[in-house]
């Protein structure tokens, strides 16, 4: 599984590409996609309560997981 490390000011990547995200505190609220993804061939937004659920999350629409580093 492919490591994808995402901030908010990184170039933007191909939305629903990877299946796995670090996340930092920076990017909270966190939604999928992300800011910086391509919108175009995306789903819509949707936020992931990622502090709730003990640092990690999963995208009920792409199925992509978000882990928050520390």
């Amino acid at each position: 599984m492919a490591t994808q490390k995402q901030t908010s000011s990184a170039a933007e990547i191909p939305a629903n590409a990877e299946n796995h995200y670090e996340v930092g505190k920076t990017d909270l609220p966190l939604h999928c996609p992300m800011p910086g993804m391509s919108l175009w061939n995306s789903h819509p937004r949707v936020f992931l309560p990622i502090k709730e659920n003990g640092g990690k999350a999963k995208c009920p629409y792409c199925g992509a997981e978000y882990t928050l580093k520390d």
